[in-house]
């Protein structure tokens, strides 16, 4: 009964800011689809997004905005930011005009601005172009905000919106915050505005924009996915605290069960995501049977060299790949001279620890090879050691692992976690130490452990180690006994792994109907696992250190899962240095 009324309720109030669009546009033949969840999060914004939808209509070209922002997408434009910068002067350039002709307007855009500044704060501080959009939401609900210089100076040229007299306009002012905020280098390696707006419809039309879009849209993608564009373009709502309030609507327990036909398709989306895999099938499999046990008994591993080395086809997350490595390759231009003299230093460190380790030393002893020049001693004196015997050093070879977190968290500090990789894999190569690189995240119920490289590959493969790219969540204790399992295959007498992380294993687990471990993978629970894992390969002889990455009121946490070896690096360029330190006190070790 009570979803009766409340499914009456939403058609009411589709038909008001329907009603509403029309007055304000003056085109009643004009169609749009009122967004009920944005209702059930904020009435003043779901009625404040539709009207804006009207007026944008009435002063501005949509659809030649919507196809900048295609255009600028298909050439490695990021779409969220880029939408979220054309969302601010969209609302900058229209906002005022509405409410000068409709007066009532006033009051639901300040309570709309209200609503998002209360239930988006905690994403919005997260980021720069967050902390943009939250200054500006303040100031036009308190009449003025104290910002950081570079904020306030990206709000000015927001401001400029307000005088765009034609869409062209807006779309240079659009164009310029995106490679201000977002891309300060797009358009050396992509292109001008100019550049961006002489692609043509034939070229579109050939991108595969499916991965954009939801299934069902499929047919016309590139008319779909314009559609999708121009509809939240104008939409200032932040859209994933509606998807996270609207969720925590429908399911108070956080468990997202899914339909056994979606299941089916999920190793398809994740070879679409990151690459196919290097696994046979059966090895596969036979895999998945042996480590995807008891906590884990839920998910599956999924074994690939990247997106960039086995696609399935060119699609979206391709070319964010693509652009992603460029990122990375060019943070190490960028500090080639840094990287180098690192390079040369801990290799330096390395090879001195193997030269200790390799030498021999002989002392004095009651048995042995005899000693003429002290036979002298035998009666004379209570140091009657005659003989020499020799101590051989302990030649145990070493191999070593380095797993990285890979999940979302990690996005902002891409580049210097692939260059710091970098640093440590071309060092161990010069230092000839069988070494892997793996990355690790979370999709779906897949763990993606990401090789850059294999133990005896040649130093050409630590170049692979650019392709690091963040994606999804990360259950830790599934990816450490994973890489464990390879490890201990290993004939080296000594076994190190070095985990860097942010110490906060989390995975919101897509359940099977009927799964027999429904509790997501997080908090406690999470801890608990990672830290078995890791006390189980100390058990078994592998050195683990765990190097955190992340934020101080995480270190707690990372105590729990690694005990007294870990590390912790306030700023992640420190990474090499931290585990080039580790790396020569595990090899100098009963030398």
């Amino acid at each position: 009964m009570q979803d009766m009324i409340l499914d009456d309720y939403q058609i009411e109030m589709e038909n008001r800011i329907r009603n509403l669009l029309w007055t304000v546009s003056g085109d009643y033949t004009l169609e749009m689809k009122p967004n009920v969840e944005t209702f059930l999060r904020s009435k003043a914004l779901a009625l404040y997004d539709g009207i804006k939808q009207g007026a944008f209509a009435k002063y501005y070209d949509k659809d030649l905005l919507g196809m900048y922002l295609v255009k600028k997408i298909f050439l490695q434009g990021l779409e969220t930011p880029l939408t979220a910068i054309a969302q601010l002067c969209i609302e900058e350039a229209i906002g005022e005009k509405i409410a000068s002709e409709r007066p009532g307007i006033v009051r639901i855009r300040r309570q709309a601005f209200l609503d998002m500044i209360d239930q988006e704060f905690e994403i919005l501080a997260k980021s720069p172009l967050g902390r943009l959009k939250f200054a500006l939401l303040k100031e036009k609900t308190e009449g003025s905000y104290k910002v950081e210089d570079q904020i306030r100076e990206w709000m000015n040229v927001v401001y400029q919106a307000k005088d765009a007299q034609d869409t062209m306009n807006l779309i240079r002012l659009i164009d310029q915050l995106y490679n201000k905020i977002v891309d300060p280098w797009f358009e050396n390696q992509h292109g001008n505005l100019e550049k961006v707006l002489s692609v043509t419809l034939e070229e579109l039309t050939e991108f595969g924009w499916e991965d954009y879009l939801s299934e069902e849209m499929y047919e016309e993608a590139l008319e779909s996915y314009v559609q999708k564009i121009t509809e939240n373009m104008i939409n200032l709502e932040e859209s994933q605290v509606t998807e996270e309030m609207e969720e925590k609507r429908r399911v108070k327990n956080k468990i997202t069960v899914l339909d056994p036909k979606v299941l089916e398709k999920a190793y398809t989306y994740v070879e679409l995501n990151f690459g196919k895999t290097y696994l046979s099938p059966l090895e596969e499999k036979r895999r998945n049977y042996h480590l995807c046990r008891d906590i884990h008994g839920d998910c599956s591993l999924y074994y690939t060299e990247g997106i960039l080395k086995n696609p399935v086809k060119r699609n979206y997350q391709l070319e964010y790949a693509k652009k992603q490595k460029d990122k990375n390759l060019w943070t190490y231009h960028d500090k080639h001279r840094i990287v180098k003299r690192n390079i040369a230093l801990l290799t330096e460190m390395l090879k001195r620890s193997l030269v200790l380790r390799s030498e021999t030393d002989y002392v004095l002893s009651d048995r042995g090879e005899i000693v003429p020049s002290r036979l002298w001693r035998i009666g004379r004196t209570s140091d009657a050691k005659v003989f020499q015997r020799e101590l051989k050093a302990n030649s145990a070879d070493f191999v070593v692992d380095v797993l990285m977190d890979a999940s979302g968290s990690q996005r902002s500090r891409q580049g210097d976690v692939a260059l710091q990789g970098y640093i440590i894999s071309e060092a161990l190569s010069n230092a000839q130490i069988p070494h892997r690189v793996l990355s690790f995240c979370t999709f779906w119920d897949y763990t993606v452990l990401h090789r850059f490289r294999d133990y005896d590959d040649d130093r050409k493969a630590n170049a692979n180690l650019f392709d690091y790219i963040t994606s999804s969540n990360n259950r830790d204790g599934l990816a450490i006994k994973a890489a464990g399992y390879d490890l201990l295959q290993r004939s080296e007498d000594k076994k190190i792994m070095i985990i860097l992380s942010d110490g906060k294993p989390y995975d919101v687990v897509v359940n099977r109907p009927n799964a027999r471990n429904p509790q997501p993978y997080q908090g406690k629970y999470a801890i608990r696992d990672t830290g078995f894992e890791v006390r189980k390969l100390r058990n078994l002889g592998v050195s683990v250190l765990g190097v955190f990455a992340g934020e101080e009121k995480d270190l707690a946490t990372e105590k729990k899962i690694f005990g007294k070896d870990f590390a912790y690096i306030r700023d992640i360029v420190n990474f090499s240095r931290i585990v080039g330190r580790y790396l020569t006190k595990q090899l100098e070790a009963d030398s």
